[in-house]
């Protein structure tokens, strides 16, 4: 009997241990299907279509006060707006030659580019259908049709020498700006190639942050140097520490507003760093 009781609770520790690595096997597959599945989530429509609808909701861009906003921690910060990271992107950064302000961002990947700018737009209506017909009157080439942002334009450019290059230009209205893509090389002209999904992917990823600035209807957004991740973490941190542990002061009565002289004032200058991906150009 003893013999044989070994066995059956040998037999059952082993169907135990089978069940368990199945039951593991079975979460850890249920886990990489659910990843497969929101890597999968479609980040703009997937057939052209004349009006955009689901911005804020289901599709980007994204604005800073979405409520179904994606996570942008590893965004790239340049004010007007974040930036998502893809593998493999050059960033150039338009300036004024006489102020030297950033005005827009270039992202070159493979053979093709996508050049961002964001816009003030009125509180009670878009700005991309005035924009679009603006295009449309000023260039006889134009031409409109339905996108999976919408309407868009497409327009030859004819350069030097007499080559032509064509350009797809998207716009997307959001609560207070308008955000516009222009899109060349095989990201303008091959719906279906890796390139144009890639930066399709990229600026439906964008969030604007508009702010609160006073700013007339087609007025470019503010925007900034880069600020890295890291730096904006680093950045948070330093302005929760300085808070740390002094939640009490701030119910003292008639408490007096420092700092006292200038030897209790502490200037703290963040110098950012920017990698050979970063240039202002013109």
């Amino acid at each position: 009997m003893g013999l044989f009781g070994f066995g059956k609770k040998k037999h059952q520790d082993e169907d135990a241990a089978e069940a368990k690595a199945e039951n593991k096997d079975e979460t850890a597959a249920q886990a990489g299907d659910d990843a497969q599945a929101e890597a999968a989530e479609p980040h703009y429509p997937s057939e052209a279509v004349s009006e955009y609808e689901g911005r804020g909701e289901e599709y980007g861009p994204w604005d800073v006060n979405d409520e179904n906003l994606i996570d942008y921690d590893m965004h790239l910060d340049l004010g007007a707006y974040y930036l998502p990271y893809l593998q493999g992107l050059m960033l150039r950064l338009k300036a004024s030659r006489a102020t030297q302000q950033i005005l827009g961002a270039t992202i070159t990947y493979g053979s093709s580019s996508l050049e961002i700018e964001a816009f003030a737009a009125p509180k009670s209506s878009g700005l991309w259908d005035d924009m679009r017909a603006d295009l449309l009157e000023a260039n006889a080439n134009a031409t409109e049709q339905p996108g999976v942002f919408g309407t868009e334009v497409r327009l030859p450019v004819q350069l030097k020498g007499g080559k032509v290059f064509e350009t797809r230009i998207v716009g997307v209205d959001g609560p207070r700006w308008m955000l516009r893509g222009i899109f060349s090389g095989k990201a303008a002209v091959l719906p279906a190639d890796p390139e144009t999904v890639a930066l399709n992917h990229f600026f439906a990823d964008v969030v604007v942050d508009r702010g609160e600035e006073p700013l007339a209807p087609r007025d470019l957004i503010p925007m900034h140097a880069p600020v890295a991740p890291a730096e904006r973490k680093a950045a948070k941190a330093a302005a929760e520490g300085e808070t740390a542990g002094k939640e009490h002061l701030k119910d003292i009565p008639d408490k007096p507003e420092g700092p006292f002289d200038s030897d209790q004032q502490v200037e703290v200058k963040t110098t950012l760093s920017r990698g050979p991906m970063f240039s202002e150009v013109r």
